[in-house]
């Protein structure tokens, strides 16, 4: 059976696609009414597919598990006290500088795409807009954040997908909805734009 929104081969007990993420009853129809903006992105050619192995190490022994004492002292419960500001987590700051000429200091969260939107349970610190007269770049077309001040990125289902090269690395075409984690330095190609984070 193949995915009715993207074509691609499903396993036969497969409940969602692996390339877009669809449901395995779900049509052109209702993937449009879930999206209330329709999908105009022009699609170009895609990038062949490179395969990743990827091995994990099994110890040769599972240690046997601990068993936990719990220990409770009656002492007076202590009054709350605010988190010191020098325990809280800071945010790196990272420049995008965009093939267009745009150039953006980010700090937290945030989309990109020619017309970037938020889903209505979402929430982000950064809408950045991508000039494409020729509309390879998706509406919506990534998602960035941070985790433990590394910059990371995330394809959202985009129409034309999205490669990044780390330095000193090989292309890698983006799986969506996973995220990413780049190093400073690495260049980001959504279509026919790019950006590279520093």
């Amino acid at each position: 059976m193949t995915c009715q929104i993207c074509g691609a081969w499903l396993p036969a007990l497969a409940m969602f696609c692996g390339e877009c993420g669809s449901s395995r009853t779900a049509t052109v129809e209702s993937r449009k009414r879930r999206d209330p903006r329709p999908n105009d992105t022009t699609i170009i050619a895609r990038l062949p597919r490179t395969t990743v192995v990827i091995s994990v190490p099994i110890p040769a022994e599972v240690p046997a598990p601990v068993r936990a004492i719990a220990v409770v002292n009656a002492a007076p419960a202590a009054a709350p006290h605010a988190v010191p500001a020098a325990a809280l987590p800071t945010r790196a700051t990272f420049v995008l500088t965009f093939s267009t000429g745009q150039v953006v200091s980010v700090q937290g969260s945030g989309l990109i795409g020619r017309k970037p939107l938020a889903q209505p349970d979402e929430i982000f610190d950064e809408l950045i807009r991508v000039a494409d007269a020729d509309r390879s770049v998706s509406k919506t077309h990534l998602e960035f954040g941070q985790h433990d001040g590394e910059f990371w990125v995330s394809d959202r289902v985009s129409g034309n997908g999205t490669v990044i090269r780390r330095p000193g690395e090989t292309a890698e075409v983006l799986e969506p909805g996973r995220r990413f984690v780049l190093p400073r330095g690495t260049r980001v190609e959504i279509a026919d734009h790019s950006f590279t984070v520093a």
